[in-house]
């Protein structure tokens, strides 16, 4: 327990043999973000909320979610999307090799090709506030599909990133774990929150546990580092949100620590000085909180009290053979998530579970 909040409980499942299990602690921090977090994930766990298990765990070079399986999900996605619109085609067909970019090897994802795609997700689901009609519009299995194009897109970028750093790098795979349920509720953005962005910035640890970023567009760093640092003109702050809400959902890093200073990762120092400038140049002030510029810690995993070690790649090896969430845990609540995105009636399930959003966002138009 950490400043007397409650920690919580993950429990693992290796999704080869569901008799096999594993668990983690996270020590919420002693901060107004962390309590109201731990009371939404209590929420979500009483009101038996779906965990969204096929966009869970990122950046693990060795998983069965493979480049061909991201694609021909994608593809499914994207045909189901073409049938139903009339008025909207995505051309694009997604393959192992077309969603890599040659321009040398080992090979990274196709940005040209990714951000296309993440756009035409931005264009037909809009967002949280303000919905597309494309996506009101639109009949269950539409609505699903285009909730996939982003998720798999952010996927598929991660694993070819985490299996090019593996060769070059491996210390630096940058694995994560990205916990969000289906209808989870939203709340308000607190000012105490946001003032964790001032004493955080983009520093990421081991184990450090982040409030997930529960609403749709693009960063202001996602700008600048996506879109190589363009003038931030009228049409370019349109697809640029700050952060509005919070949840009970939840990130992890399980990559090793990027600290600002750390000479270590002088690339993200240098970086982040960059992207400081850029805003400047640009009439924003990277310390205004309103920017929403970093990440919100609320929490912190207990390393060595649950794998014995705090050393990354220890860790990793552990994680990778158990990437399927069975239960979570805090104080005497708990919820089991007996179901798997390898199950032939996964989503039918989660089609299922997300009607009542649905039928609320088909009202909205």
């Amino acid at each position: 327990m950490s400043g007397g909040r409650p920690s919580v409980k993950v429990v693992l499942r290796n999704p080869l043999n569901y008799n096999d299990k594993i668990d983690y602690t996270i020590l919420p921090h002693d901060n107004v973000l962390a309590q109201d977090w731990i009371d939404a994930l209590k929420h979500l766990l009483n009101n038996k909320n779906f965990i969204e298990k096929d966009f869970c765990f990122l950046g693990f070079p060795h998983t069965a979610r493979t480049t061909e399986y991201l694609c021909n999900e994608l593809n499914r996605a994207v045909s189901t999307i073409n049938s139903f619109f009339s008025n909207y085609k995505i051309p694009d067909y997604f393959t192992p090799d077309n969603v890599l970019a040659f321009d040398y090897a080992p090979n990274g994802p196709n940005h040209e090709l990714l951000n296309r795609l993440h756009n035409h997700f931005e264009i037909l689901q809009g967002t949280v506030w303000e919905l597309s009609d494309y996506y009101i519009k639109a009949d269950y299995e539409t609505k699903y599909a285009i909730r996939q194009l982003n998720t798999l897109c952010h996927e598929l970028e991660s694993l070819i990133l985490s299996q090019r750093k593996f060769v070059t790098v491996p210390q630096w795979v940058r694995p994560s774990q990205i916990t969000t349920f289906i209808n989870a509720v939203r709340y308000d953005l607190k000012p105490e929150h946001r003032q964790l962005f001032s004493t955080n910035g983009y520093d990421r640890v081991l184990g450090g546990v982040y409030m997930h970023w529960s609403q749709i567009g693009k960063t202001f760093f996602e700008v600048f580092r996506d879109e190589k640092a363009p003038d931030l003109t009228e049409t370019v702050c349109q697809s640029i949100t700050e952060l509005k809400y919070y949840s009970g959902e939840f990130d992890i890093e399980w990559g090793n620590s990027v600290v600002y200073g750390d000479k270590n990762v002088s690339w993200h120092t240098k970086e982040q000085d960059d992207f400081r400038q850029w805003l400047s140049k640009n009439g924003k002030d990277y310390n205004d909180v309103s920017l929403s510029c970093g990440y919100l810690p609320i929490g912190q995993v207990d390393l060595l009290g649950s794998f014995g070690s705090t050393d990354g790649e220890t860790i990793w090896k552990i994680l990778g053979n158990y990437l399927d969430i069975y239960s979570i845990e805090i104080d005497n609540l708990s919820n089991i998530f007996d179901y798997s995105w390898a199950d032939t009636d996964y989503k039918t399930k989660q089609i299922n579970k997300m009607k009542p959003g649905y039928d609320y966002s088909s009202s909205r138009g």
